[in-house]
């Protein structure tokens, strides 16, 4: 599941830089959980020739990762919002500004 997860999320930050197929294939098994036969089906291939459309799709994602870092870097400035809003709350008042911080946070979250 966790393999999943990731290479959804590469796709989510790399996907329009894939090949229309590539796009097809990687949504059509990661994004909707179809299987290798069902996937050959709707794009009139063979189950092999999907799979290894995949892999090389999942290799290209791992690599622009490599080189650009977009998701690490998107996953890092995550957590430190997390922290900085949990800090924030401990500081928190009656002041009517505070809200605005957290409605900024959440901004910047999105």
């Amino acid at each position: 599941m966790e393999h999943f997860v990731r290479v959804y999320q590469l796709y989510d930050f790399y996907g329009h830089l894939l090949t229309d197929k590539q796009k097809q294939a990687v949504e059509l098994y990661f994004g909707h959980d179809l299987s290798l036969g069902e996937i050959a089906d709707e794009m009139g291939t063979s189950r092999q020739a999907v799979h290894d459309l995949l892999r090389r799709s999942e290799q290209i994602l791992e690599d622009y990762e490599a080189k650009l870092g977009l998701a690490q870097r998107y996953e890092k400035q995550q957590q430190c919002i997390t922290e900085i809003e949990g800090l924030l709350r401990q500081l928190q008042d009656n002041d009517s500004r505070w809200q605005r911080v957290f409605e900024l946070l959440a901004e910047v979250r999105e």
